[in-house]
């Protein structure tokens, strides 16, 4: 016989990601104009990284408890009460190695093999790739350009089955820089309750709204169903240190022990210091960011209206959607890597999000503002 055994079947059908396929690419391109990934542009404060630096120095690399130094869960729940207005136990919130972990025990926690996961489309590829990871089918909820990608309750309520088992929602969202006010939110809490759902609440973009004010779904949870994703990275430009947390429904103690054991043990000390510093310390940074990204937004949506490229004018996060269908023919991710090859841009092509987005693309708008506005006049504009 010989040869090496196969990994398993549903491991060799998980699709992979469509914008880290872009990235790898202009990574190999010396000079590329990179828009394709959400890193901000700016980086952490001196005292945020000190904070990191001094506990390497200070030997505190040691194992923490499963959910986090005491001091950075406490700083989450002062977090929470402060900005989102959810008041939780400490044993809620577990420090998780960024979102992507928080979300992967999000459905972890509440998906078996054959569940349904409603996902939305266009969505973050993650809550497609974890559901096949975890041998549930994602089913995807249309959010379409008519309804400013707003959720049809009743297209959503209509796939729902009895293998139905969780939605996952996610303002601001990502690709799509829209925002889920909050009689839509109401609404799809009651469906929730209506089908006995649990609701995995992806919020990873809450500090970036442009207009209305973020409304965490938990703050309507009336029964304990909704889980809520949350992230330093965009937030405080600390996408590499690898911190965010899941905040569970109460008594979940024991059983949070359990899998985070399994997944990661914990998260490394010095981030986590990194992390109380950034959420305890002034937040003027925050409002600066906030503020450069409305600033490359609204530069970015006049260049493109100017010319004539259409593009949804975002409510959240910080990025664009913008169509290229006039010059995609039918095949976005093909349109995209030519654009990468030719033009020096590498963008996300919109299919890498779900079936709706063939012939759209994602554009982060945090990074420099030359540069986003070299790129994006390079997009060819309709006839």
């Amino acid at each position: 016989m010989g040869g090496m055994p196969e990994i398993a079947a549903h491991i060799a059908r998980m699709p992979g990601s469509g914008v880290r396929h872009i990235l790898e690419r202009a990574l190999r391109r010396p000079g590329t104009i990179i828009l394709a990934v959400g890193e901000p542009g700016e980086i952490a404060g001196d005292r945020i990284r000190d904070a990191a630096a001094r506990a390497w120095r200070d030997g505190s690399i040691r194992y923490t408890p499963n959910g986090g130094i005491p001091a950075l869960r406490e700083a989450i729940r002062d977090k929470l009460a402060r900005e989102n207005g959810l008041v939780v136990d400490l044993e809620q919130v577990w420090v998780t190695v960024g979102a992507t972990q928080a979300l992967h025990l999000a459905m972890a926690l509440t998906l078996s093999r054959g569940d349904d996961v409603l996902v939305p489309d266009p969505g973050y590829t993650t809550f497609t790739m974890n559901a096949h990871l975890l041998q549930a089918t994602p089913v995807p909820y249309p959010l379409h350009p008519s309804r400013a990608f707003q959720p049809d309750l009743d297209e959503l309520e209509s796939l729902v089955t009895p293998r139905t088992r969780a939605i996952v929602v996610n303002t601001p969202s990502n690709p799509l820089g829209s925002t889920f006010a909050r009689p839509t939110l109401e609404a799809m809490l009651a469906l929730a309750r209506r089908h006995d759902l649990w609701v995995i609440s992806d919020e990873v973009y809450e500090r970036f709204t442009w207009g209305e004010p973020h409304v965490s779904p938990a703050l309507l949870d009336a029964d304990g169903r909704v889980l809520s994703v949350f992230s330093m990275s965009k937030t405080y430009a600390m996408t590499g240190a690898r911190v965010g947390w899941l905040v569970t429904p109460p008594g979940w103690r024991q059983t949070m022990l359990r899998v985070q054991e399994t997944v990661v043990s914990c998260v490394d000390e010095p981030s986590q210091r990194a992390a109380v510093e950034a959420l305890s310390g002034d937040q003027e940074a925050v409002a600066r960011s906030a503020a450069h990204y409305r600033e490359n937004l609204d530069a970015a949506t006049s260049l493109l209206a100017a010319r004539g490229v259409r593009h949804l004018a975002p409510t959240g996060a910080f990025y664009l959607w913008i169509d290229v269908s006039h010059v995609s023919a039918g095949d976005v991710v093909a349109w995209c890597e030519r654009f990468l090859d030719e033009e020096g841009v590498a963008v996300a092509p919109g299919s890498a999000f779900g079936a709706s987005g063939e012939g759209l693309i994602r554009v982060c708008v945090a990074s420099d503002r030359t540069e986003l506005l070299d790129g994006l006049a390079r997009i060819p504009a309709p006839a």
